[in-house]
């Protein structure tokens, strides 16, 4: 059957009450209806071109949400709209979660950054590490380990599980080339870290994450495994078959580098950890990281690797920070990540110097430059209408 993308966007009327249940407020009414009428149309020409089913997007300025908006199909074939809570995988974008949850043990002093990883492992360690040169906590979180890509693919009704984090690093865990050589992005390093976290704080991952991201940000529908009523918000993962020009769905899957981005959310919930990343590490008044800490995060690491990142982002002033890309523009600092995970993607964006952000979750397939490029229309839009 022959389908295709469907734009469809909550009334506004709709979309205000929802704003107003879940404590989100709009910067003037009369600005937001403006705005929209701009954002509108280049939305819908990022779903035609990036062959998006469906798309949720958040506006964040300061410390709050400033709208919402939902379009298409979470569901092609049930013609299930879009809306607000819509569920979809949110994939690499939850990294930099997990770097702020290693910096909090590096707080407690538990590490230094430039501290060889290796001295903090016990019952394996990183192969084909040169002593000379090892492998630093700052490299794990630029992609500069030369730790390798790695995935491990495992069908949600398969028959095969992800092993156990201990289990799965003893036999992966070797480098590809010497650290700060090159960048290799690496789900691998960010499975470590997953790992060490729970060595430093004697706590399981997934739990260590829920009280001390999840909870205090208020991400109240994010989770590593969708509950049921989580999983009645789910949107289907599309593949775009060029041949036909329809959506197909994907394989929904795990895989054994979870904690990588192996996590499901909502537009809401990442619109949450923006706020707490414009205020240097907090979300009402809950402090996540030091402001020293925080900087540093927001400090390009390596200039030898500056340049765009991805499939494009966003000018050659781009680089890892810890785990952030960060990138000054219009002598502004941005920082910014993208998530993918066959049949979704994500992005997040934010301007550091004028408190503004853009979150986007999708159903659509590899669409990064699309969202790169409606990020940036839709924060100068934002930062128009705040001058106003």
């Amino acid at each position: 059957m022959r389908t295709r993308s469907v734009f469809i966007s909550l009334p506004l009327c709709f979309l205000m009450l929802f704003l107003l249940a879940e404590g989100i407020t709009a910067v003037q009414s009369s600005d937001i209806d403006r705005m929209v009428t701009q954002l509108n149309p280049e939305i819908k020409q990022m779903m035609i071109e990036g062959k998006a089913p469906s798309a949720t997007i958040a506006l964040v300025s300061d410390d709050r949400i400033v709208w919402v908006g939902s379009f298409g199909y979470a569901n092609i074939w049930a013609k299930t709209p879009a809306v607000p809570r819509t569920v979809y995988l949110i994939g690499s974008t939850f990294k930099a979660m997990s770097m702020f949850a290693l910096l909090q043990q590096m707080e407690l002093r538990k590490f230094k950054l430039d501290d060889r990883v290796n001295d903090y492992l016990a019952e394996f360690k990183i192969k084909g590490e040169d002593p000379s040169r090892p492998v630093t906590f700052r490299h794990l979180l630029t992609h500069t380990s030369g730790l390798p890509a790695d995935f491990g693919r495992h069908p949600v009704w398969g028959d095969t599980v992800p092993p156990p984090l201990k289990d799965y690093l003893q036999g992966v865990l070797k480098l590809k080339h010497p650290p700060l050589t090159q960048v290799i992005y690496s789900n691998l390093a960010y499975t470590l870290i997953a790992y060490l976290i729970e060595r430093f704080s004697g706590v399981p991952f997934k739990k260590y994450i829920q009280d001390h991201i999840f909870d205090p940000l208020e991400m109240k529908d994010t989770a590593f495994g969708p509950r049921p009523d989580m999983e009645e918000r789910l949107a289907i993962p599309y593949l775009f078959d060029q041949k036909t020009g329809s959506h197909k769905p994907a394989v929904r899957l795990k895989a054994n580098v979870w904690p990588a981005g192996i996590v499901y959310g909502t537009v809401t919930n990442q619109a949450n950890w923006l706020i707490a990343n414009l205020n240097q590490g907090v979300f009402k008044e809950h402090r996540l990281i030091s402001e020293g800490t925080f900087k540093e995060v927001m400090t390009r690491q390596y200039d030898q690797f500056a340049g765009p990142i991805s499939e494009g982002w966003l000018n050659e002033t781009t680089g890892y920070g810890l785990t952030w890309w960060i990138t000054h523009r219009n002598e502004d600092v941005y920082f910014a990540h993208s998530g993918s995970v066959p049949g979704y993607t994500a992005f997040l964006a934010g301007n550091l110097n004028k408190k503004t952000g853009f979150a986007i979750l999708t159903n659509g397939n590899r669409m990064h430059k699309h969202l790169f490029k409606l990020a940036i229309i839709a924060l100068d839009l934002l930062e128009a209408y705040q001058k106003n």
